[in-house]
């Protein structure tokens, strides 16, 4: 298996700051991400989604949505590109005083 450290870094390094902290006995991790000093997400991540590649996977897609989502990007159109494809394609970063859009208001 590739080092489950380098595909979180892969996955967000281009837009993102990473914090890597290690948080308990139990090998859980955190991850933050932020961007021009303001944190864009943060996920506890356990050893086992750590270690199991198809897990680890769905993670790094459920984060890459959910700051998609807070960006106002169309859910529909993010949801076909993770299913077309191997889902771990970077999303581009928000830009600095570019309101979101709430889907459906």
């Amino acid at each position: 298996m590739d080092n489950p450290f380098q595909i979180i870094t892969d996955a967000f390094a281009p837009d993102y700051q990473i914090n890597l902290s290690i948080q308990g006995l139990d090998g859980s991790i955190m991850l933050t991400l932020s961007n021009s000093g303001r944190i864009v997400a943060k996920r506890m991540i356990s050893a086992e989604q750590r270690n199991d590649p198809v897990r680890l996977k769905r993670l790094v897609q459920s984060i890459q949505f959910g700051i998609a989502i807070e960006q106002g990007q169309s859910a529909m159109a993010i949801l076909e590109a993770m299913t077309s494809g191997d889902g771990l394609t970077p999303l581009p970063p928000r830009v600095i005083g570019q309101p979101g859009q709430a889907a459906g208001l």
